[in-house]
């Protein structure tokens, strides 16, 4: 259910999603009007946005402290589900080199489609620090601190993944997430009754971590008008050119994947009819749509698979429960996409390197992210701190998440349905191929 979309007593009230959109609004149209009538370097312009900042600082620190007990559970939780895979075998593996191969190709379409068109290119170099010193409390560092003490620790196994859990913010993110998939290898590598105790836990700990988060989201309305505020009074109309391209670009993505890469897959792997495949599952993209979440979306793809498509109950099964968590694609190309342009958004020019290193970021991140409305916000604010980016920059995008969230959410449904008809398809092939091998 949307929070927010039914009052006490039954009565319907205004979705959340709403109510973000018209803080974003009315604080740009506040921004504008500020900026316009007392000029863009009024002194009393200045004042207005610093004490409109603190409120929006409020609503995001709210999110920020869950970044790393969530990023954990849910990385820890999604690895120990694919961990299961030794226990069914075939489709387990057939399974999740589909996930990889999917999600590699979204991300590298995101990051492509982000370095051709580039929509902070609007924005000048003096604009960019603005929007940085708006909001960072620090200074610009052009070397992270933690690789600073540890130049080894991209790629490898963290010494001490307190310190780098301590240092989310400042560069610990990537080396903490190596630990949680470590972890999560881990657990599901051990006997069950074993195991179970702190798969409760994480389970309790992620539950925690998403009510936290419901928590602050009651409060975006009013952080998503402050924060907004403050960018349209010092950058103007040009910021907002920009995020429009932005959105422009992530739903064209979007669509790339879903109706060219699903589709090929579908034709050559599946050997199904691309047409029928969409048509059969309209009802499980609309729900996913309408609902923004892989989770609640779940029980109808089931039916979906079953009745529709005609997949085997054993594989449906494993491949979309999994897969509500695991499996998201969309999501690891919005992220992809996100970290770039919002990088950019604030002068810091990514190597080649790097944004490779976002793309596996964003790959692994589709794996820990909560299967919810907005959940990929806690991953995209810890990479960007990674990569010297104010991670409070992800408020620029909170207002107009609702539309992308809406959007790659049927591209993750979508993309569990091609995997579990791709895996069947597999499977019956190579049932035929051994009763036609002489015994």
């Amino acid at each position: 259910m949307e929070l927010g979309a039914v009052e006490p007593g039954g009565k319907k009230g205004m979705a959340l999603h709403t109510k973000i959109l018209i803080g974003l609004i009315l604080g740009a149209i506040a921004g504008f009007v500020a900026r316009e009538s007392l000029g863009k370097d009024s002194e009393t312009l200045s004042k207005m946005v610093d004490w409109t900042k603190p409120v929006g600082e409020i609503f995001l620190n709210m999110i920020f402290m869950v970044v790393v007990p969530l990023l954990f559970a849910a990385l820890v939780l999604g690895v120990s589900e694919l961990g299961d895979i030794r226990k069914v075998g075939r489709i387990g593996i057939r399974s999740l080199l589909m996930t990889v191969v999917l999600s590699a190709i979204a991300v590298l379409i995101g990051v492509g489609a982000i370095n051709l068109v580039d929509p902070s290119k609007s924005i000048s170099a003096d604009q960019k620090a603005e929007l940085f010193k708006n909001y960072s409390k620090e200074q610009r560092v052009t070397e992270d601190p933690v690789q600073a003490k540890d130049a080894a620790a991209l790629g490898m196994v963290p010494k001490n993944p307190l310190r780098d859990a301590v240092a989310a913010f400042s560069g610990g993110i990537l080396p903490f997430m190596i630990f949680a998939l470590i972890f999560g290898i881990a657990l599901a590598s051990i006997e069950a009754e074993k195991a179970l105790p702190v798969q409760s836990f994480l389970e309790g700990l992620f539950a925690v971590s998403l009510k936290i988060i419901e928590f602050a989201m009651k409060l975006a309305p009013i952080g998503v008008f402050c924060l907004i505020f403050g960018s349209a009074a010092k950058l103007g109309y040009e910021l907002f050119a920009s995020l429009g391209t932005y959105v422009l670009v992530v739903l064209v993505a979007l669509a790339i994947h879903q109706f060219v890469t699903y589709s090929l897959v579908i034709k050559y792997v599946a050997r199904r009819s691309p047409a029928e495949f969409f048509r059969q599952m309209r009802t499980v993209m609309a729900t996913a749509f309408a609902t923004s979440s892989s989770n609640a979306t779940l029980p109808t793809a089931l039916r979906a698979a079953e009745e529709d498509l005609g997949l085997p109950r054993k594989i449906s099964n494993f491949v979309l429960t999994v897969g509500a968590t695991a499996n998201q694609n969309g999501t690891a190309l919005f992220e992809g996409i996100t970290i770039v342009f919002l990088a950019r958004m604030f002068g810091v020019d990514l190597t080649v390197g790097q944004q490779f290193m976002v793309m596996g970021l964003a790959i692994v991140g589709g794996i820990g992210t909560a299967g919810v409305p907005s959940g990929s916000i806690p991953m995209i604010a810890g990479v960007l701190a990674t990569l010297g980016v104010p991670s409070s920059a992800v408020g620029l995008v909170l207002g107009i998440d609702r539309i992308m969230d809406m959007s790659r959410t049927v591209l993750n449904v979508t993309g569990d349905m091609t995997i579990a008809a791709c895996v069947t398809a597999m499977e019956e092939r190579s049932e035929a191929k051994s009763m036609m091998s002489p015994a």
